[in-house]
Order: C-alpha cells, then sequence, then structure tokens
C-alpha cells in the first residue's frame, strides 16, 4: 500500500501531467479539465485512511452508502473493512426483511415407521399389508407481522394453527413493545385460542453491564381447569468476546432451572446446557463447525440425555442459494427411535419437515436417513440448483452490464485520451532509458484466455501507455485495489475476473509479470534490483 508521500509525489505528478493550462486545443483543454478533476477527487479519498478503506471493498458507489460515516475514526482500516460489511449486510437484512414479511413457520410431521417396523412384524401379518403406509400426522402453521408505530414502539400480531392426529386448533397474540432506552425495552402480551383460554403476559430486558444482561417475564393464563401463572427469568453474562453464560429459572406448570455456556466464534459453535426440573431433567452439548467456503457449510452434533431417555442428533446445513439454507439432521434416541428432520429456511421463512422412521434403533433406518438425504441432494443440486444458479448469475451479470454501460462509455473516452499522456511518456521514456531504468514495453487489462478456455474471446485493453505515465524513479507502484479506478483504464469485461499483464524492460533486461485486479503491484520486484546491484 502507497504511503503517504508516495501518494502525495504521484498526486502532484499526474496534476502537472492533466492540468488544464497546459493545452491550448479546446477538445484536449476540456479533457484534461475533467481527468484533473478525477485525479483531485481521488487523491480525496485516498488520503483518508477511513474512505480508501471503504473505497477498497466497494469502489466509489461505497463512499455513496449511506452508514459507513458511523464508524469510528480511530480504527484500523481493517476494522473499518469489517465494519462497513456489517452495515452493508444489515442493510441488506432489513430491505430483503421489509420485502419478505410476513415471517412465518410451516411444519408438517410425517409418520413413516411402516417403511421399517413392519418388516419387525411376523411373515403373516407383513406381507398381508400391502404397500408401507406414509402419512402426515400433524402439521403447524404460524405466521407474524411487525408494524412500527413510532421510532420506539412496535407492534407484532401473530397467529397459528396446529393439528395433531385428526384434531388440533389455533392461537392469535398481539405483542405491543416499546424501547424506554438504550439499555432496554419492555412488552406487553395479548393472546386467546380455542384449545386454551386468554392469555396475558409481560416481559422486559435491560443491559445491566456491557458485559451482562437480564430479563423477565411474567404470563396469566386462563383456562377451563382455571389460572394458571408463570413467571421467567433470565441473567447472562459475556464471559469473554466470544462466550456467554446464561442462567434461568422458570416457575409455572414446568418449573426449572436451567445454566449453559455458549461459545460462537468465526469457526465453531459450541452448547453446554444442564437443567433441573420437575418434570424434565436433562444434560446437553452440541457442537458445530463452520466451514469457511462459500456455501457457509456447517456440520453439527448433539448429545442430549435425561429423565425422557437419551438422543443423539447429527447433521449439515448449506446455504444452497443467496436467500435459502438446506439442512438435514439425523436424531437417534432411547426410546424415541430414528427421525429424519429436514428443515429449509428462505429469507425469514422456515419450512420443517419431521420425519418419524421407526420406533425401535434399525441400523438400516439410520443408514438410509444417512445416505438418502445427501444422494437426494446431489442430484438436486446437479439436476436444479446448479443450472438455476448459472442462469441467475448470467442474468445478474447482464444487468450489471447494462447498468454500466453508460459509466464504461465515460470511462472509455477517458482512457482513450491517451494524446494527453503522449508528451509526457515521451519525457519519461527518454528519461528511463538515460539510466537503463524501468520501461513499460507492453501492458494489458482485462480477461486473459487460458488453455483450458480456448473457445472463449480473450477482452483485453492495452494500457501501456498510462502505465509508463505512472513510473516514477524507476519504480511503477500500484495499491491494492481495483485497476479499473486508473487514469486511462476502463472495464473491459464487467463482472468477470481481470487482470493486468506487464511485459517491461529494466537495466537491459526484460520481465513479464501477471497480476490480479484486486492484487497490488511494485515493480521491478526485489530480486530484479538485487541482480542489478550485484552486477
Amino acid at each position: 500500500m502507497l504511503h503517504f508521500e508516495e501518494l502525495k509525489s504521484s498526486y502532484r505528478r499526474l496534476c502537472m501531467l492533466y492540468h488544464p493550462d497546459k493545452h491550448r486545443d479546446p477538445e484536449l483543454k476540456r479533457q484534461a479539465e475533467q481527468l484533473f478533476n478525477l485525479v483531485h477527487q481521488a487523491y480525496e479519498v485516498l488520503s483518508d485512511p477511513q474512505s480508501r478503506a471503504i473505497y477498497d471493498i466497494y469502489g466509489k458507489r461505497g463512499l455513496e452508502v449511506e452508514g459507513w460515516e458511523v464508524v469510528e475514526r480511530k480504527r484500523t482500516p481493517a476494522e473499518i473493512r469489517e465494519e462497513f460489511v456489517r452495515l452493508q449486510r444489515e442493510r441488506d437484512e432489513r430491505r430483503l426483511q421489509q420485502r419478505t414479511n410476513p415471517k412465518g413457520t410451516i411444519s408438517v410431521g410425517v409418520d413413516a415407521t411402516d417403511l421399517f417396523d413392519r418388516y419387525e412384524e411376523d411373515f403373516e401379518d407383513a406381507s398381508s399389508g400391502g404397500f408401507p403406509q406414509v402419512e402426515i400426522n400433524k402439521m403447524h402453521i404460524s405466521q407474524s407481522i411487525e408494524a412500527p408505530l413510532t421510532a420506539k414502539d412496535t407492534a407484532v400480531l401473530s397467529g397459528s394453527l396446529s393439528t395433531h392426529n385428526g384434531s388440533g386448533g389455533g392461537s392469535i397474540s398481539l405483542v405491543l413493545r416499546r424501547v424506554t432506552s438504550i439499555k432496554g425495552w419492555g412488552e406487553v402480551e395479548f393472546g386467546a385460542g380455542d384449545m386454551q383460554g386468554p392469555l396475558f403476559g409481560m416481559k422486559v430486558f435491560r443491559n445491566l453491564t456491557p458485559r451482562c444482561f437480564a430479563s423477565a417475564q411474567c404470563g396469566v393464563q386462563f383456562s377451563s381447569r382455571g389460572v394458571r401463572p408463570s413467571v421467567t427469568t433470565l441473567f447472562a453474562r459475556h464471559l469473554d468476546n466470544n462466550t456467554v453464560g446464561y442462567l434461568q429459572w422458570r416457575w409455572g406448570t414446568q418449573s426449572s432451572m436451567n445454566t449453559s455456556i455458549v461459545r460462537d466464534t468465526k469457526s465453531s459453535h459450541f452448547t453446554f446446557a444442564l437443567q433441573l426440573g420437575v418434570l424434565h431433567s436433562f444434560v446437553m452439548m452440541s457442537y458445530q463447525y463452520k466451514f469457511q467456503d462459500e456455501d457457509q457449510t456447517k456440520v453439527k452434533g448433539t448429545v442430549k440425555s435425561g429423565f425422557f431417555g437419551t438422543v443423539v442428533e447429527y447433521g449439515v446445513e448449506r446455504k444452497i442459494s443467496q436467500h435459502s439454507i438446506l439442512g438435514a439432521t439425523v436424531s437417534i434416541g432411547v426410546p424415541q427411535g430414528v427421525s429424519l428432520k429436514l428443515k429449509l429456511n428462505r429469507a425469514s421463512q422456515t419450512y420443517f419437515f419431521p420425519i418419524h422412521l421407526t420406533d425401535q434403533l434399525l441400523p438400516s433406518a439410520v443408514f438410509y436417513a444417512t445416505v438418502g438425504p445427501l444422494v437426494f441432494y446431489l442430484a438436486i443440486q446437479r439436476l436444479i440448483i446448479w443450472p438455476y444458479t448459472r442462469a441467475q448469475k448470467e442474468q445478474d451479470l447482464e444487468k450489471q452490464r447494462e447498468s454500466a454501460a453508460l459509466d464504461i462509455n465515460r470511462k472509455k473516452q477517458e482512457a482513450e485520451s491517451i494524446l494527453l499522456m503522449q508528451e509526457s511518456v515521451r519525457r519519461i521514456i527518454e528519461a528511463e532509458e538515460s539510466k537503463m531504468g524501468l520501461i513499460i514495453l507492453n501492458a494489458w487489462y482485462g480477461k486473459f484466455v487460458t488453455n483450458n478456455r480456448r473457445q472463449e474471446r480473450a477482452k483485453v485493453i492495452d494500457v501501456t501507455v498510462p502505465l509508463q505515465c505512472l513510473v516514477k524513479d524507476s519504480k511503477l507502484i500500484l495499491t491494492e485495489a481495483s485497476k479499473v479506478g486508473l487514469p486511462g483504464f476502463y472495464d473491459p469485461c464487467v463482472g468477470e475476473e481481470k487482470s493486468l499483464k506487464l511485459l517491461y524492460q529494466f537495466r537491459g533486461l526484460m520481465h513479464q509479470v501477471l497480476s490480479g485486479d484486486m492484487e497490488p503491484l511494485r515493480i521491478p520486484k526485489q530480486s530484479e534490483r538485487d541482480i542489478d546491484a550485484d552486477m
């Protein structure tokens, strides 16, 4: 990355190169004035570490996005990059949330025990049963809508319908939430349903210290069996930057005391929980590993044991599109048996399909529950997901090209004004030749064709003259940013991977270098200067 003195020196040199007063021809003077203003704008951005960090990530459009100005200026460029990425992600999530309201969950329970348990019965009974029966035995649908009333008040309207083995019911609730301060908020809830009577509840949340927070919740449920009060309190503390400890006490129909530790890092998520209750006591341990790949793959495993028995779960979760995540979990328990749980998250909508395979611990059920979803996913990925993703990328690329067409034409016209550089290039080459310095023989920028892709067409532009203009004291230094923004450059292949290829001469010897679009470049290399020193 350029030091401030080098940046300042380059700025002065480019100002002298493009100063409008150096050109008498009206057309050249107009072009020089445009480039002179661009150089000045670029200097203002690159001389400010905060603006430069944003520009390195998102280019000019990043500087026009609201929100990054709140980033503390005392932070390092790396921290600014992370903070801006977070702000950008939150803004996209807010927009997506607005487009995909209401939020909801659809759960469909499937009873497939006849596929495996029927073969454990007597042969005579099994043979008379015909085809195995697979049926839906339960369903649950819930929806919610958030409506901001004021800057501090929000109303949440939600409803749900459930059915199990032919009987079910529904409920509806209204929550009014108010943010009381930057440290806390409170809410009241009113609800009713056909299975249960009216419900009234209250909840408050407050940050006690920068590392501790607490919440308290109470409710009263009216039903034909009488009034059922309940109270829940939660206290939590940040043990370090990635670990939080929780302590929860619950009183009511299922009174219990629960303590848990949750550690969440960039590469893993770990949870340990212990609960003591009148009817439900257990100990649970869960671990999730996060692969640092484009699909955000996660592999998880859970062990839970208590009065109800013991359950072991393992599964995987993967991003299949920009806003969709698909997951599968195998559950093996005593006395629960074997189940397969499929889940699809699409934006703020969740689709859940628990499939109960058998009440017993059968190796065949475990095998098919593990291998079946994997084979199905690979087939769907190859036949549907990959073709859809490729088509979507092509559409996005075409839209990007169309939206950038005007800007590219402007940049192309600026790049074609190399007549302004010819005189400076001639003087620079003469000076470099006199001391056997750095001379750019040929330079191309864009998409190059590899041996594996000979059917494709190269999309490159000649940038020999613009790069020679940037040579000073037998050195060429390019920063860690897209080279599209350099004087005399434009984007010859929007949305595609680009490189810079140079053929240059230094101390009478020819060299060649290939640099990625976002990679910094400094020539001649240290090894080439060392050879010259030895000579």
